[in-house]
């Protein structure tokens, strides 16, 4: 179970999620983005993690590998707070909210740094996937992201967790991996270097792949 991150959609998760199969991979879109409805009330974290816990039980997921991108992160970590028996292994990749830089400005400012990093090629999905978000879910969303306390659910968390990031991530820097990895049982980091924030995009096959093995060895009933 991929989840994608705060303004995007499946769409840019994809180069990782082909390399994921043959398999069961689900990429949904989170209510109000991509190609999902749009509801007056923006969700928060809770209400996501709620939706994908109703999805799962819907589609009769036992006990997944939930992989979380950016706020998506957040969503995955919740999940595993809540319903630990449909996770089985977690994989928070470039994680927010650091709590270093938990206000719309301080995560807009990374965001900024992060851009220059990025591959221009992606910008034809990002853009699509804004403008069918909307500014004001957007804008909504990120203030839930920030008043979300991630780091004070982890002692909660009891599966095998990765923590992912690309080597040139502002967003999620190795400092906030690192605080992060103390709260965690059985923890495993990686970096993918020469990757920024999109990681799940821009190094499809390396995120695959460490996400392959981390499961395989640290979660094989996942």
């Amino acid at each position: 179970m991929l989840l994608h991150g705060l303004a995007v959609s499946h769409r840019y998760l994809m180069p990782t999620a082909r390399r994921l199969g043959p398999g069961s991979v689900y990429v949904p879109d989170l209510p109000g983005f991509g190609m999902s409805g749009k509801p007056a009330v923006v969700a928060d974290v809770g209400a996501h993690a709620a939706t994908v816990a109703a999805l799962m039980d819907t589609l009769g997921i036992g006990r997944a590998a939930v992989l979380g991108n950016s706020f998506g992160g957040q969503i995955a970590a919740e999940l595993a707070v809540r319903r630990p028996d449909l996770v089985g292994a977690l994989i928070l990749v470039g994680p927010t909210t650091d709590p270093v830089a938990a206000t719309a400005w301080g995560q807009t400012r990374r965001l900024l740094r992060d851009l220059v990093h990025e591959d221009v090629r992606q910008v034809p999905i990002l853009a699509r996937d804004i403008r069918e978000a909307g500014i004001r879910r957007i804008r909504i969303t990120l203030r839930h992201a920030v008043a979300d306390d991630i780091y004070g659910k982890l002692p909660a968390i009891h599966v095998p967790t990765m923590l992912l990031r690309g080597s040139r991530d502002p967003i999620a820097p190795r400092s906030w991996l690192d605080r992060m990895a103390v709260r965690l049982a059985g923890v495993s980091v990686v970096t993918v270097d020469g990757a920024a924030h999109n990681v799940v995009t821009t190094a499809g096959a390396e995120t695959a792949a460490a996400v392959r093995r981390f499961v395989r060895s640290r979660a094989p009933a996942a």
